[in-house]
């Protein structure tokens, strides 16, 4: 039954995955189209091609690999200097240009003159290239709506469910130590006689609104004697509680827990964290936080290669904070599923997976660099500003902008993203990240 539910995770994320890509790419197609420009090839993977079925002018279809999809417009480099695809060079620089070029005139056919992309409008070329991240945007938007509106998040609140009973590393508690060893000092919180289901209310003087708050002001004290105020059945108690400092886990900008620790103030307190549907208001703060997460973690990449290779090849440990790829985003989904969680949970942690990998898309293919969405907004961008400079100053027009001359660096680019994906799916395989 565990390997069944497995494999249902993985069905759920995969098919989750495939209608993204079909979402992006469709985004491409629609404004294509509104712009007139020939769309050959509509394709969802890469590989053999499995299904196609041609209507008007695009061959719509699926193929074998589905870990991307395409569209193929016609003309998406203006021709060479003289007008015309230049013969192949022997320079394998040259090569990769008059080849990027010749590739996005081989569907050419007559009557096509007037529906290539390079001679529609930079800003129609911007909304052809941003319209497939866009997509990707929306279908996140809407997913995570549905998470935190729909199903509602874990919130921690202000009533206490335990009271840890001695003066432990935070750490150690989250590796799964519930015992208190020989000697260890009484926690400041069981000390002071704080008992689950307290609800604090205030903190050294401070009315606390939230369990965040309240997680800040005690680390912020360490050392220091400090009244707590709690409701008690009804009753307001003041009790008195000498906080110490502790190793506890670090924490990212948003509040949320990282792999390294800090030496900070101890209470000994865990509140209770039911699951709370959000608002409006509060979800956009989410998506947000969570927008701003992935915007780090796209800065952050290069500094992980070296944990990640150890992982993948050396046997260390996989940490929280490492990338993750397809593959290892569809195992968790796969593991999440296996895990005797209410099946609401289960579909809850699929939806906020494929939330996430959507916002990841658009984030990474608004990166200002070829062969990205981001790197042909750039270059019609650049095209705007030199056209409108030569107006301004009374120069002659000086025509399309070949982004045809930055293959080389495309291919570059894509090289590393290769190579780093390799490394991701290798580390995926053999030292996997594990559902808590």
């Amino acid at each position: 039954m565990t390997a069944l539910m497995t494999v249902l995770g993985i069905a759920i994320f995969a098919i989750g995955l495939l209608v993204s890509i079909a979402w992006h790419e469709l985004g491409h197609l629609t404004w294509a189209k509104i712009f007139k420009i020939r769309v050959p090839q509509y394709m969802v993977g890469f590989g053999p091609t499995i299904w196609s079925r041609k209507k008007g002018d695009t061959e719509y279809g699926v193929k074998a690999i589905p870990l991307g999809g395409y569209i193929r417009m016609i003309g998406m480099f203006p021709p060479g200097a003289d007008g015309k695809i230049t013969a192949r060079s022997t320079s394998p620089w040259r090569s990769m240009i008059e080849d990027a070029r010749a590739q996005s005139y081989e569907d050419l056919l007559p009557g096509d003159d007037t529906r290539l992309f390079y001679t529609r409008k930079p800003w129609q070329r911007v909304i052809v290239m941003f319209a497939g991240p866009f997509m990707n945007l929306i279908l996140s938007f809407g997913l995570f709506l549905t998470l935190f509106m729909g199903f509602g998040v874990v919130t921690p609140n202000l009533t206490v469910a335990t009271v840890t009973g001695c003066v432990v590393k935070q750490t150690d508690t989250a590796a799964g130590g519930s015992t208190c060893p020989k000697g260890a000092p009484p926690s400041p919180a069981a000390a002071a006689g704080l008992r689950p289901g307290d609800t604090v209310v205030s903190f050294n003087g401070d009315k606390i609104g939230s369990y965040d708050q309240l997680q800040a002001d005690i680390r912020k004290s360490p050392d220091k004697t400090v009244p707590i105020v709690v409701n008690r059945k009804g009753q307001q108690l003041t009790l008195s509680a000498t906080l110490v400092t502790n190793q506890v886990l670090a924490e990212d900008s948003n509040g949320n827990p990282t792999h390294g620790t800090v030496q900070a103030g101890f209470l000994g307190i865990a509140p209770q964290q039911p699951v709370t549907q959000l608002g409006f208001g509060a979800s956009i703060d989410r998506m947000a936080g969570a927008a701003r997460n992935g915007l780090s973690s796209i800065a952050a990449l290069p500094s992980k290669i070296p944990a990640l290779w150890n992982s993948a090849f050396a046997g260390a440990p996989r940490t929280a904070d490492q990338p993750v790829g397809v593959v290892g985003v569809a195992r968790v989904g796969g593991d999440a599923f296996a895990t005797k969680a209410p099946l609401v949970d289960k579909l809850a942690f699929e939806i906020g997976l494929l939330a996430g990998l959507n916002l990841s898309l658009f984030l990474l293919n608004m990166l200002p660099l070829l062969p990205l969405d981001g790197g042909h907004i750039a270059g019609a961008l650049w095209e705007s500003f030199r056209r409108r400079t030569a107006r301004l100053f009374r120069r002659p027009d000086p025509g399309p902008f070949d982004v045809a001359k930055l293959m080389p660096v495309a291919y570059v680019v894509a090289g590393v993203f290769l190579c780093f994906t390799v490394l991701v799916m290798i580390a995926d395989v053999v030292n996997p990240v594990k559902v808590g």
